[in-house]
């Protein structure tokens, strides 16, 4: 019995997307989508998404509860690396002065980088010290809610 790759990725990713609209994560796959998001005034959090063990065990999971708190971003965006490539292009754009990182979070305030966590910030960590970075930045740059 074998099994196909292409159909066995199709389905990761398939879920690893559906993750993320599943925490209410608005998806980005164009760069025309990208400009749109990041045009909102407000606070953005962006989580770009991979395939790798980090993104699944640590960032995905760490994305979706960090959001529970008393202070949190005003819209929630997903790019999805290896996967919408101009988007996840266009999204970096916007992060100036941090090299490309999959999986890795940035917060944006009306359109203009606040912070950063990056991959090596994740990877090795459990979801929980991740969600703690996350609303350590959410308390700097978010409003309460």
């Amino acid at each position: 019995m074998s099994m196909d790759f292409n159909i066995f990725m199709n389905d990761v990713v398939r879920q690893a997307r559906q993750e993320m609209i599943d925490a209410g994560y608005e998806e980005l796959k164009t760069p025309e989508d990208v400009e749109k998001a990041f045009a909102r005034k407000g606070t953005t959090l962006v989580m770009i998404n991979s395939v790798c063990g980090c993104a699944g065990g640590i960032a995905r999971p760490a994305a979706a509860h960090s959001i529970h708190y008393d202070k949190r971003p005003d819209h929630l965006v997903t790019v999805f690396a290896g996967q919408d490539k101009e988007a996840t292009a266009a999204a970096r754009s916007y992060f100036t002065g941090y090299p490309p990182s999959s999986p890795s979070f940035a917060l944006l305030k009306d359109g203009k980088i606040c912070s950063m966590i990056e991959r090596h910030e994740i990877e090795g960590s459990d979801p929980a010290t991740v969600v703690a970075k996350l609303q350590q930045e959410f308390d700097k740059y978010c409003e309460e809610l």
